[in-house]
């Protein structure tokens, strides 16, 4: 049986080892509690009022940026340009063109005017002023692809009369039909002259009558209607036209 043990007389030798043991036993302390982000001079950085005043410019420059893009008019949600733009016609439309031959009803009539922007949201106006011929042209019209390149041509060789303006008008668009988008069509035969994109509702061609493709239109200064024709015409056939009615 084991006796009880008995504790070392004080001052002995005993008594002193056994405090020394105690003072040389490693001493555990509990981690210190994190301080708060008030004590540590951290906190919301959303407080501070220089990083708000800077989060608030981004977010001002963003939203200036996304306006401009979307009152520029340059580019649809599928990255390609605009086919069809608002039309804004001044004037009376003219009558249509007849179909049997017979006389044209709006030679000798003043010209509506018309205006709009081209494919990539520029302004393009049809007004009076200056002897303009228009010219309408479809995409998916196999006429309007063959004369296209015989009127760069026209162009290439200086054969267009001085002072006179010539403007297209891109029509009758349909991402269904063949040769679309007119935009890379006119772009890719490099189509020298500006271009109107007709509205979805045709208002220009309204306007001025259309009734097949392409058509020519030729009006004076003042927008007396000299001329109208439309189908494929063979650039000696234009020339001959244009100078006999720009005479007058």
């Amino acid at each position: 049986m084991n006796s009880p043990s008995v504790p070392p007389r004080p001052g002995s030798a005993a008594a002193k080892q056994q405090q020394k043991s105690k003072q040389s036993a490693p001493q555990f302390k509990k981690a210190a509690k994190p301080s708060s982000s008030s004590e540590t001079g951290g906190g919301n950085p959303l407080a501070n009022p220089w990083v708000l005043g800077g989060i608030v410019a981004v977010v001002v420059l963003v939203l200036g940026l996304v306006a401009i893009l979307s009152t520029t008019g340059g580019k649809d949600d599928d990255g390609d340009f605009a086919q069809n733009r608002p039309v804004t016609v001044t004037g009376t439309a003219l009558p249509a063109e007849p179909s049997d031959g017979s006389d044209d009803p709006s030679i000798g009539l003043i010209a509506p005017e018309v205006s709009g922007q081209n494919f990539e949201g520029i302004d393009v106006s049809i007004g009076h002023g200056a002897p303009t011929l228009v010219v309408f042209l479809a995409h998916w019209c196999p006429h309007c692809q063959a004369e296209v390149p015989l009127l760069v041509q026209w162009n290439n060789d200086k054969q267009v009369p001085a002072g006179l303006r010539v403007v297209g008008i891109a029509t009758s668009t349909d991402e269904r039909r063949e040769n679309y988008p007119p935009s890379d069509w006119l772009a890719r035969e490099g189509f020298p002259w500006p271009v109107l994109a007709d509205s979805a509702d045709l208002d220009a061609a309204a306007a001025y009558g259309v009734t097949g493709f392409p058509t020519f239109l030729l009006f004076d200064a003042d927008g007396t209607v000299l001329w109208r024709t439309s189908g494929e015409l063979p650039i000696e056939q234009l020339n001959a036209t244009l100078a006999e009615k720009l005479a007058g």
